[in-house]
Order: C-alpha cells, then structure tokens, then sequence
C-alpha cells in the first residue's frame, strides 16, 4: 500500500530528513508501507553530486542558498507555486528498472497536466515534463538498496524569475513555464497535489490518501 501526504511548505533540509527516515525505514523493515510527500519549498536552488556545476551560472550571485543533494542532474530550483512529490518506493517489486520509474513520474505529471487541461509531453533524450517548447517539471531521483527517494518538481504558479539565475537541469535555453501560465487559471499547489494523490493509484501503484 502506498500512503500519499500532504505537508505544506516545508523547508528542504528538513524534507530531506523525512525521506531519509522513510527510507530507513523500508530498509529495515520490506512490510513498511511504501510513501508518496506532497509539498512545497521555501525557495531553494538543488544540485545532484557532479563534478560538472556549469548550470549553476554565478554561483556566488545566486538569490537563494545552494544544496547540494543525493539526486542526479544538475541545478534547478524549488520554491512557493510548485509541487514537489517525492515518492519512497521499493522499486523490487516495480522491476527494479530506475527508468521505468522515472517514465511513471513522467506519465503521472502529464496525467496531472491534462487534469487541468494542458497538454504536457516528453522530450526524445530527456527526462522531465514539457508544454510545447517550455519545461514544466523537473524530475531527480535517488535510490538505496532499491528503495526511491527524491522525485518530482511540478510548476503549479509561483514566481518563476528565480531559475533565470540557473540554467536549469543543465538544459541550454530552456525556458520554464507552469500550470497556471499554460492554463490561464488560478491554481493551487495543495489542489494539484491532492489531484497528484488521486492519479498516483494509476502511475505508482495504490494509494491510501490520509
């Protein structure tokens, strides 16, 4: 059984401590249930464990503090007015194949888009959600002793200003865009994260929404 929660705003590092619990946990014991956080950031610019930094532009002028995470890829940024899902998952009995996993957050976020009528799309080559020429969501996982950490970024709205100072995932002019850009709607993170839930049942296996 997978158990989605939703948690608000929650600064990274103690996000981070949360899935390296849950994580622990599936280690210790296969029977704990496997668990989808729900959240926004405050802001925050992550950058996987590379040697390669150049996406990171100035990192000495950077607007907001720089952490460095267990994910791969490069540099992009969490902050207000986007969901984050990171989904603690034993991938044994998914196959154990880290690219279908990263194709079923893939097919979860353009399901997630289309709920709102948008049309999200992949890119031949690269991982994460687009909407025509513009990124929507980024997408970095870990994994250990094949239990998955780390997850999704989805914009729902927010101020996107702060990637100009990024190029994000490492993608040479790549432009972001969000839900509420390509909808022309009002949104809200907490509403797309409880339609995020909802559609997790298809994509990553059953979930009991607490």
């Amino acid at each position: 059984m997978l158990h989605s929660r939703w948690l608000g705003r929650v600064p990274f590092a103690e996000a981070l401590a949360l899935q390296e619990d849950l994580v622990a946990q599936k280690i210790a014991d296969p029977a704990a249930p496997d668990t989808l956080l729900l959240l926004e950031h405050e802001p925050v610019y992550t950058i996987g464990r590379t040697p390669d930094r150049s996406s990171l532009r100035d990192p000495a002028a950077l607007p907001h503090p720089l952490i460095v995470t267990g994910r791969g890829g490069q540099a992009t940024y969490h902050g207000p007015g986007q969901l984050i899902g990171y989904p603690i998952l034993d991938l044994r009995p998914r196959g154990q194949d880290l690219h279908r996993h990263l194709r079923a957050l893939e097919d979860l976020l353009i399901a997630l888009c289309a709920h709102f009528g948008v049309a999200g799309t992949r890119r031949e080559g690269l991982t994460g959600v687009w909407v025509g020429e513009k990124k929507i969501a980024s997408i970095g996982i870990g994994v250990r002793r094949w239990i998955s950490l780390h997850g999704f970024a989805l914009n729902v709205g927010g101020d996107l200003t702060p990637y100009h100072a990024i190029t994000p995932c490492g993608i040479a002019d790549v432009e972001m865009t969000s839900l509420e850009r390509a909808s022309g709607r009002v949104l809200s993170v907490q509403a797309a994260a409880a339609i995020a839930a909802r559609l997790a049942r298809e994509h990553l296996g059953l979930v009991d929404v607490r």
